[in-house]
């Protein structure tokens, strides 16, 4: 059985950047993909990032195209999601999730069976 794992939250100030991490104990995450969404206050999870079981292949939410770079290591059990010139908007708990029976891209929550405990991230302006 597949667990995750997110670290890497925090606070930080409008401009600033952060890099989160999920590593997965248990079950083969070469074969599966992997995704990261945001939930602040009082909203519904949303999707930020996928990558696919290789890594060759990503999509992003259209509010951190350009900012936000997700990446994988799959010796490592492990994917990344780099944030930089973060905005008070992204204020939010962070999740990463595993589609462990597909892996292709996926925007939406439901495709995801796995999912880690969330990470805080607070954006000051």
């Amino acid at each position: 059985q597949v667990q995750l794992v997110e670290s890497g939250g925090g606070l930080v100030q409008a401009g600033g950047s952060l890099r989160l991490s999920c590593t997965a104990s248990g079950g083969i995450l070469a074969l599966s993909a992997m995704g990261w969404f945001r939930q602040a206050p009082g909203k519904e999870r949303v999707f930020v990032a996928s990558i696919n079981n290789s890594g060759s292949s990503t999509n992003y939410a259209d509010s951190v195209k350009g900012r936000f770079t997700i990446t994988r290591n799959n010796a490592a059990k492990t994917a990344y999601l780099q944030m930089n010139d973060l905005k008070p908007e992204d204020t939010a708990v962070y999740y990463c999730a595993v589609r462990r029976w597909s892996s292709g891209l996926s925007s939406s929550p439901t495709d995801y069976d796995t999912w880690g405990q969330g990470t805080q991230v607070t954006v000051s302006s």
